[in-house]
């Protein structure tokens, strides 16, 4: 897990100053936790597991919040022989208080909360193993930490921060919560809504670059300018936490996916065939350069992401199709397999380079094989009857990129072998 979240920080080209893991830093929280035993302002808790799981259910049931309230606090606070006994180390909170915790959230404005409310606050196991609440004021005010910048589902335990820096004697630092990523329904984004971890959108075949862009306007607008493709370092100019909004942030694949096609532009031939390589040779095996960059501008006009290359395997296999495919409308087999034996005369024809020339022989035979029940009222041809049988021939799709393109891409030889397999699809 977390090899796997540094590999992805690298991979996305976000830096680091330093590097911490809290299983090193025991004997840091053990000093602060016999540092506030011996403040008197905290107490051991001996109630079992089974009997605050119980309170918790009664407290659900009464609509109370759940919060614990230890009776023995006074009694305990005096004990001094902890080292035998098996509890866990609360912060005493005064349950008649009327005291408002209050604190400005840059983001927010002043936001506070009632200290009755919050209940005997749980700091640690024992003198080595310290909770959540109790571990991160240890390390923001160890790393000198001036911001505390988190998301909105933390709101809540700032009161609880607060209250141990003050039983530490800690400046308290400015916090700064910022909303939450929601699905497309506005409830908590989740795996039922696709894929949610940096890895799983590398194995997608989106950019780095593409999806730090998305992901630092998710929430936020730069107060000065209207673009949405934006380098790292722009989006550090414009970058300002007061400009983050309040309200929960939907996260939009569509946005997302054409946010990483307007990277995917970006890219010339070289670069895309180089990115696209991995994900051709996963679907399709070893392919040679030069196909490959001659496929490049179509890939930069249509994918969103670079797994998408597997919806283009009528490039690197052969097309499996049913003959009834081949059918233009109302016209017979016969009538089908007629224009396309023309077509095969119009690219024997052709030199496999130029695409207009292909393109207007093709226009030209459309003329010819027209009919009045089905022309178009624009151009006087029934050009379906033309380029549906190709465009299925050489692709095994009802949509593909246009016909004279792959034509072109495939090339010659390619084309009229599969002119030629459809031909016999319908003789068959």
């Amino acid at each position: 897990f977390e090899d796997d979240i540094v590999e992805q920080l690298e991979w996305l080209g976000l830096k680091w100053d330093e590097f911490y893991k809290q299983s090193d830093r025991t004997k840091i929280y053990s000093k602060y936790i016999q540092k506030i035993l011996d403040s008197g302002k905290v107490f051991w808790c001996y109630h079992s597991e089974d009997e605050l799981e119980k309170e918790r259910e009664e407290l659900a049931d009464a609509k109370k919040p759940p919060v614990h309230w230890c009776e023995h606090k006074k009694q305990e606070a005096l004990n001094t022989k902890h080292e035998a006994k098996n509890g866990i180390i609360r912060l005493a909170i005064d349950q008649n208080s009327t005291r408002r915790i209050k604190f400005q959230d840059i983001i927010r404005g002043e936001i506070e909360f009632e200290e009755k409310l919050l209940g005997d606050i749980s700091i640690a196991k024992n003198l080595e193993t310290p909770l959540y609440h109790f571990a991160v004021v240890i390390d923001d005010y160890e790393m000198d930490i001036t911001h505390v910048i988190r998301g909105e589902d933390h709101i809540a335990n700032t009161a609880k921060h607060i209250l141990i820096q003050e039983a530490l004697g800690f400046d308290q630092p400015q916090y700064a919560h910022m909303p939450m990523i929601l699905a497309p329904d506005r409830s908590k984004l989740s795996k039922r809504h696709g894929a949610t971890a940096v890895a799983e959108y590398r194995q997608l075949g989106y950019l780095p670059d593409a999806l730090v862009n998305y992901m630092a306007l998710l929430g936020w607008t730069p107060r000065n300018s209207q673009r949405e493709i934006m380098t790292a370092n722009e989006i550090i100019q414009q970058f300002a936490i007061e400009d983050i909004h309040k309200s929960g942030a939907v996260f939009d694949i569509k946005k997302l996916n054409w946010i990483n096609s307007q990277y995917i532009k970006m890219e010339n031939d070289e670069g895309l065939c180089r990115l696209a390589r991995p994900f051709i040779e996963k679907y399709f095996g070893q392919q040679d350069k030069e196909p490959m960059l001659k496929i490049a501008p179509l890939l930069r006009e249509r994918l969103e992401y670079f797994d998408q290359v597997k919806e283009f395997h009528f490039f690197f296999k052969e097309p499996e199709y049913d003959s009834s495919l081949l059918r233009w409308k109302s016209r017979g087999d016969d009538e089908i397999r007629e224009s396309l034996q023309k077509v095969k005369k119009i690219i024997e024809n052709w030199d496999g380079e130029d695409k207009s020339v292909l393109r207007s022989e093709l226009d030209g035979l459309g003329k010819g094989t027209g009919d009045p029940s089905t022309r178009s009222t624009g151009s006087g041809q029934d050009r379906g009857l033309t380029y549906w049988p190709l465009r299925v021939a050489l692709s095994g799709e009802k949509a593909s990129p246009d016909p004279v393109e792959l034509a072109y891409i495939l090339g010659k030889e390619k084309t009229l072998e599969r002119v030629d397999a459809a031909v016999a699809k319908l003789m068959s």
